[in-house]
């Protein structure tokens, strides 16, 4: 099964057609919304709104522990999480899809562990790489085949949210190497590595960042979000015999 996770402009998968909604209690508490788990294609799809039914939950205030450990408990063997962000360098429009292949966190606060010493137990994973090769590879090859732009490569700066940055907060993150910026990246990525369950990241930039386009950034996201939303949904189809080969 692969998990689709949606985020801002995603909270439905019209494909997996009507469903009855699967309520998973974890030691977390409860995930953002219902899980709707299904087949597209012949491929066992889970999708859940991280954001919650009609995108209620706020960034900071998302219950990433329980999102993630509902979806391994639904049988995810791969997690695709798609990610609305705004852009920094140029060649990353509006629009545009872009894999990223690391990761800066900003947040805080956040409960980013399922190893935060409750239980007596402590564990440091590897995150070196925090996105799955395989799966990036995977999702890669479906751009390529099916002719969809995907931009290969990118730093995801994970901010706290829910406000948009400031000029000055997007000349430091350009400053630290980041490329796009996003609120639900971490600790969502850690999150699902403790989990043991292969994750990638597909994000849809919605507006250049703050400083570096529009003057209206919430009109510029309006315009946007659509249909670059919608070519994500394309590349995912497309994707998924490739995902599901690889989990």
């Amino acid at each position: 099964m692969i998990a689709i996770l949606g985020g801002s402009g995603l909270d439905r998968w019209p494909q997996l057609g009507t469903l009855t909604p699967q309520s998973i209690d974890t030691p977390y508490g409860e995930p953002a919304a219902p899980l709707l788990c299904g087949q597209i294609d012949g491929v066992a799809v889970c999708f859940l709104p991280r954001h919650g039914a009609g995108h209620s939950l706020p960034p900071h205030r998302i219950n990433y522990r329980a999102n993630l450990w509902a979806l391994k408990q639904a049988g995810a063997r791969a997690v695709i999480a798609v990610a609305t962000v705004g852009s920094i360098p140029a060649h990353m429009p509006p629009g545009a899809l872009v894999l990223p292949d690391q990761i800066v966190d900003y947040t805080h606060g956040r409960q980013a562990s399922y190893f935060d010493g409750a239980d007596g137990r402590v564990e440091h994973i590897e995150f070196t790489e925090p996105y799955d090769p395989d799966l990036r590879t995977a999702l890669l090859a479906a751009a390529s085949g099916a002719g969809i732009a995907l931009i290969d490569g990118a730093t995801y700066a994970a901010t706290q949210g829910p406000r948009l940055e400031t000029r000055a907060e997007i000349d430091r993150l350009e400053r630290d190497g980041c490329h796009i910026v996003g609120m639900t990246g971490m600790p969502e990525a850690a999150l699902a590595r403790e989990l043991a369950l292969p994750y990638a990241c597909l994000a849809v930039v919605a507006n250049r960042a703050a400083g570096r386009g529009a003057s209206s950034l919430l009109a510029e996201i309006e315009q946007h979000l659509g249909a670059g939303i919608a070519a994500a949904q394309r590349l995912l189809i497309a994707a998924l015999p490739g995902l599901a080969d690889t989990a």
